[in-house]
């Protein structure tokens, strides 16, 4: 199954700012898969139940700074989508409260596109 065989899916936005190793990374997207899934299990069953029966279809992409993921936060919010706002305990790489990643979805691509279309993948 390729991407344009799924209705909806789940991106992740990764701060690539603040100079994460792979390993960090990693865990702050799937931190964020958790998170962005039970919120819409939550609050859109139908959405969440048609992701997983697709297959899950993820997308980690990148965004420069803590500001462009706020702003694509509210983009997501106007449109009626469900964001997970990742915050690191600072145990490792980056000082507590640090803002690493968002998941933006699971929800309808043509939903999800118009926040995260245009952004280079991770």
């Amino acid at each position: 199954m390729d991407s344009s065989e799924f209705d909806f899916k789940l991106v992740i936005a990764v701060r690539t700012d603040l100079g994460m190793s792979r390993g960090k990374v990693a865990v702050q997207v799937a931190h964020a898969s958790v998170v962005a899934s039970e919120n819409v299990r939550s609050s859109r069953r139908s959405w969440w139940k048609t992701w997983i029966e697709e297959g899950q279809c993820k997308v980690a992409v990148k965004v420069k700074s803590r500001e462009k993921l706020f702003e694509l936060e509210h983009k997501a919010k106007r449109l009626g989508l469900s964001t997970a706002v990742i915050e690191d305990r600072g145990l490792t790489e980056v000082a507590p409260g640090t803002v690493t990643c968002m998941g933006i979805g699971p929800g309808p691509i043509e939903l999800i596109d118009k926040v995260t279309g245009s952004l280079p993948l991770l």
